[in-house]
């Protein structure tokens, strides 16, 4: 029986006209339902909960093999670096459940 594949993608945000932690939080829960709803990845913010104008974010996906949870990945990755805030990918990972990463 296939287990399917797991995708990760973390990315650090900036966003330079934020000049208010309610404006982040605004800017930051759009770009999550976007990716919500356009992706169907789950996604958390994970870092730089109280600073203003930057965000690190994480999605996770799972795709049925390791073409799929790329594919996946590659289009949040265009997503987040089209948009009007700065992005840096920080971390990518396709993973099968049960295989060990180092």
């Amino acid at each position: 029986m296939g287990a399917g594949y797991v995708g990760i993608i973390s990315a650090e945000l900036h966003f330079p006209e934020s000049r208010s932690l309610k404006t982040k939080r605004k800017d930051l829960q759009s770009v999550k339902s976007q990716l919500i709803q356009r992706f169907h990845v789950a996604v958390a913010e994970v870092d730089h909960h109280d600073t203003w104008q930057r965000a690190q974010v994480t999605a996770a996906c799972v795709g049925r093999d390791h073409l799929d949870a790329t594919s996946i990945l590659d289009s949040v990755e265009r997503f987040l670096c089209s948009r009007d805030f700065e992005t840096v990918i920080v971390q990518r990972e396709v993973t099968k459940p049960g295989d060990c990463s180092t």
